[in-house]
């Protein structure tokens, strides 16, 4: 069984940094690259940090660059959101998922204010 476990979010001041944590389980973790969502109640899920099978290749979405840094440890199947120079705009439930997606967690959620 599927399973993507969320969690290291809090309330955070502006400026201040967070890291996320996904523990996966249920599948190959190692076989598959990686993705960190967010979502704020009444839009989409956005895309906000990708990271391949191996670690070797990453992208971001312009609003988190170089601000976010997304890991991976095969070892442990563990997938990390490094969130630094947090803002307000970051406020959002954050999920993991593989590509191809699977069953969604419950998210963890990150709160940015003062």
């Amino acid at each position: 069984q599927v399973q993507l476990v969320e969690s290291g979010g809090g309330l955070v001041q502006p400026g201040g940094s967070l890291r996320l944590s996904c523990a996966a389980s249920g599948f190959t973790f190692r076989r598959f690259d990686m993705r960190w969502f967010r979502q704020t109640p009444g839009k989409e899920r956005e895309l906000v940090a990708r990271i391949d099978w191996d670690g070797d290749s990453t992208n971001y979405a312009d609003s988190v660059k170089g601000r976010f840094t997304i890991s991976r440890d095969n070892a442990t199947n563990i997938l990390y959101l490094q969130m630094n120079q947090l803002k307000p705009e970051d406020t959002a439930v954050y999920y993991c998922n593989s590509y191809p997606e699977k069953s969604w967690g419950q998210g963890t959620q990150v709160t940015v204010s003062s």
